[in-house]
Parts: structure tokens; C-alpha cells; sequence
């Protein structure tokens, strides 16, 4: 079968021309997608769970620079109900308060970059060699905002990547419960199950000193077919060797620069809101 016959699902590849730059360079949406609906407050919860899951946040949120591997799959379902996989590698490289970069190796070969140095937003496909710039100066925070609200571009666990990530699972969770210790990651791992409002979620946690987490499995429930996303998470590395130029993008010979197409909306509407494609 072509790849062109198959289907991907919208939530994840919906945004066309320089939007699908982006998505090349950041992937699909989670549940920890910026602007993700949220749940109720919690009610119904195992105390040492919660502890554990915003142990993570609160750890996440205040790591001054990081990097990290992140392999991730997502069901396509396609018309006849089959499900098809689709899946990328991504690289991130942190370092607050306003610097990222993201490398990324689709399934389908495709590659992508962006790149934010606290002024200039670039994203950059390199099978087109076309590359689109912004002067967005602020945060790491003020730039995930702009990727998914002023752009509306599906950012992947894009609430990892924000000071704000302990306040925004205190606000997702409706219940959470602990599965068991986990052995077969390079650290042992509480296995977490927890549910929100369009999302039930499973995570792998390190136990220990860095709690860190090493495996993410949501699915999206209210979706038809009940489509999963997962992604692994390796090599991290809280003190990484960042060189001069890790978060500043040379154009190669030849590359094209094109505009980002901001989302139009009328005078006074509120953007479109579609469960964690915000």
C-alpha cells in the first residue's frame, strides 16, 4: 500500500503549507498538549500517586536545562477501523530560561528542526530545505504559548516543557492510582494510571533522586476507535554540553525562507478548541 493511501488521523496533521513545518520539527499532540482540556478537580485519588506524579512535575519544571531522547508512536485509524502506526524520534535540548531545540526523524524519513534562542523562533524542514522564522522574544513558556495558540500547531507533551507543568496536572488529573515498581527500565519506575477528562494515561517514573519519567501511554477515549499515543524517553542528561551555536539556525545554501501562516479568526471569536490540539 502507498503511503499517500493511508490516514492520518487530523488531531496530529491538520495544519497545512508552513504549519506542517512545525509539525515535522514538534509531532503530534498528548494529553500534555498546551491548552489540553481539562478535567474536574480531583476527587478521587491515591494520595501517594498524586505525591509521586507531581513530584515529577515539580522536578521537571524547575531543571534548569536538560536533554533528552523521545522515540514516540500514534494510531492512524483508518476508515475500515484498522489500525496503522506512525511514529518519530525526537531529540530536546532545554536550557531556561528561553532557549530549545528539537531535532526530529519522522517514520515516513522526513526531518525537522526548531530552533528558539529567547528572540527568533525558526522552524526548518530539510527535505524541502524551506525554513520559517518569527522574532518571538520571551520565555521557553511564551514561545510553547505562541506554537499552540497563536499558531494552533499540535505540540507534543508541550506542558513538560513549561514552569507551569505541576499547575497544570493538579488541574488535568481527575484520579490516578498506583499499578506496581517497575524493574525493566534502566532505574526502577512507579507505574502510574490516571484519567482526565479526554484522556486516560499511564507513566513510567524513576524512583530516586531525579524523578524523571521514562514512558508515557494516553489514550484519547472519547476519540473513535480509542486511538493511543506512547513515547519512550532515554538519555537524559541534566547538565548537557551545550555549545554556542546549539540553539541558532544557519540557513544551508540554497534554503528558502517562507512566512508562518498565522490562523485567521474574526474580530472578538475565541480560537478553536479541539481536545490537546491547541
Amino acid at each position: 500500500m502507498e503511503k499517500s493511501a493511508l490516514l492520518r488521523p487530523e488531531r496530529f496533521l491538520r495544519a497545512m503549507f508552513v504549519v506542517l513545518v512545525m509539525i515535522l520539527a514538534l509531532g503530534p499532540a498528548t494529553l500534555w498538549a498546551s491548552g489540553a482540556s481539562l478535567a474536574s478537580p480531583a476527587s478521587d485519588q491515591d494520595p501517594d500517586a498524586r505525591a509521586i506524579l507531581l513530584r515529577m512535575a515539580d522536578f521537571l519544571a524547575k531543571t534548569p536545562a536538560f536533554s533528552v531522547t523521545i522515540r514516540s508512536g500514534y494510531d492512524a485509524i483508518q476508515d475500515d477501523g484498522q489500525r496503522i502506526e506512525f511514529g518519530e524520534k525526537r531529540r530536546i535540548l532545554m536550557q531556561r530560561p528561553d532557549h530549545l531545540r528539537v531535532d526530529t526523524l519522522r517514520s515516513d524519513g522526513d526531518r525537522g528542526q526548531l530552533f528558539f534562542d529567547g528572540k527568533t523562533l525558526t522552524a526548518f524542514k530539510a527535505d524541502d530545505n524551506v525554513f520559517a522564522r518569527a522574532e518571538k522574544p520571551g520565555t521557553v513558556d511564551d514561545a510553547v504559548v505562541y506554537l499552540v495558540r497563536d499558531l494552533q500547531i499540535t505540540l507534543p507533551l508541550a506542558r513538560m516543557f513549561r514552569t507551569s507543568f505541576p499547575q497544570d496536572m493538579e488541574k488535568q488529573v481527575s484520579s490516578i492510582n498506583y499499578v506496581e515498581e517497575d524493574p525493566l527500565f534502566d532505574v526502577p519506575t512507579d507505574h502510574l494510571a490516571a484519567k482526565a477528562a479526554d484522556v486516560d494515561f499511564q507513566v513510567w517514573i524513576a524512583r530516586g533522586e531525579e524523578p524523571l519519567p521514562r514512558r508515557v501511554i494516553l489514550t484519547y477515549k472519547n476519540e473513535p476507535g480509542q486511538p493511543q499515543f506512547w513515547a519512550d524517553f532515554s538519555e537524559w542528561t541534566l547538565s548537557p554540553g551545550i555549545a554556542d551555536d546549539s540553539f541558532t539556525f544557519t540557513p544551508p545554501k540554497a534554503a528558502e525562507q517562507i512566512p508562518f501562516l498565522v490562523p485567521v479568526r474574526q474580530k472578538g471569536s475565541l480560537p478553536v478548541q479541539k481536545g490537546g490540539d491547541q
